[in-house]
């Protein structure tokens, strides 16, 4: 639970700029363009000569390639999140810790996924981000484990035992995790929501983020939902908590028309950004196109967002989303290099 707690407006202000440098250093929608025409070991030499580079050389020894990349800058960001907690004041402090448990849920579906699909720790290890709670240590423990049961058992006295506890059973035997994610992202939002009450400061700010963050994930599963002609009760798949209502979730992906779905959506929506963007994707048909325009748009809305509260936690928020998205940019360019897809089909896949 958040606690009120000071920090005076001195560490606020030094944590916003900070912020804000960090961010200038991020990589340029440019800098992405020239590597889409390289191949991967010149892209490799480039990210070697950034703020990657530690993590790289101090990996080289273990993982070569496209491995070593992936690895290198994933463990960058992980390190960077971790950094970030720690210069933090007060509530700013409590709200990035809360907002980083996110990873903890991804890094345990990971875990379970591989294996109970048999997958060797080491591939597993690969591909976590130990940017939450759960740090390196706690995770390799994990892997190190032979069976789920005693991973599971592990987790107990963690937040997120409980719904691993009563979920799990049906994963594994249905082989699909997806109801279980979402049951962890729903309790995941759900404590944040209540944890960022009123008298907290900041408190109010930060709910604003989430409200949009969970707005935008129940339009993404709408569209998925109904790019997939799901149209039976989805309710399970709602997350409550901001603008939409369970039955409006459910009554718009049942809807025929995609211009009665997006005209119902823009009738609920107050943010200009978000209007535009809905209205943008009336006649797109890529589901990949509409989820990267949404991210696009989240990010912009958190942009303004850290404008209009400039020593909040908005300017921290919305410099997590971009290192976040430089690294899954740099992953996407590795792999999509290494699978030698062209240039141009690549660039659909950033977010940029």
């Amino acid at each position: 639970m958040v606690t009120a707690r000071g920090g005076g407006p001195a560490p606020y202000i030094y944590v916003c700029t900070r912020m804000r440098v960090r961010k200038s250093k991020l990589l340029p929608r440019e800098e992405y363009l020239r590597m889409l025409n390289m191949s991967l070991p010149e892209i490799a030499r480039i990210i070697e000569e950034t703020e990657y580079k530690k993590e790289i050389d101090e990996l080289a020894t273990s993982f070569k390639g496209v491995d070593l990349i992936e690895i290198g800058i994933s463990w960058n960001m992980a390190k960077e999140f971790q950094k970030i907690i720690e210069i933090a004041p007060g509530n700013l402090k409590d709200f990035t810790r809360l907002y980083l448990r996110r990873w903890d849920i991804q890094n345990i579906l990971t875990i379970l996924r591989g294996k109970s699909q048999g997958s060797r720790p080491g591939k597993i290890k690969e591909v976590l981000i130990p940017a939450g709670e759960l740090d390196r240590v706690f995770l390799d423990r994990l892997l190190s484990e032979e069976s789920i049961e005693r991973i599971v058992e592990l987790l107990k006295g963690r937040r997120i035992y409980p719904v691993i506890a009563r979920e799990l059973p049906a994963a594994l035997e249905s082989g699909v995790f997806s109801h279980m994610e979402n049951e962890l992202y729903k309790q995941f939002y759900g404590d944040l929501l209540s944890e960022t009450g009123a008298g907290l400061r900041g408190g109010i700010q930060f709910k604003k983020f989430l409200e949009l963050d969970i707005d935008l994930i129940n339009i993404r599963n709408m569209f998925r939902l109904r790019a997939d002609s799901m149209q039976e009760d989805a309710r399970d798949l709602f997350i409550p908590g901001a603008t939409f209502t369970e039955d409006e979730f459910q009554r718009m992906i049942s809807m025929e028309s995609q211009s009665e779905f997006i005209d119902s959506m823009k009738m609920k929506i107050r943010s200009p950004g978000l209007l535009q963007i809905l209205e943008s994707l009336r006649e797109k048909g890529s589901l990949r196109e509409i989820e990267i325009d949404l991210i696009r748009v989240q990010i912009e809305q958190m942009e303004k967002l850290a404008k209009i509260y400039p020593f909040s936690i908005h300017p921290i928020l919305a410099y997590l989303e971009r290192k976040k998205y430089e690294v899954f940019n740099l992953r996407a360019i590795a792999r999509g290099k290494a699978a030698e897809l062209p240039g141009e089909e690549l660039k659909q896949y950033l977010v940029i």
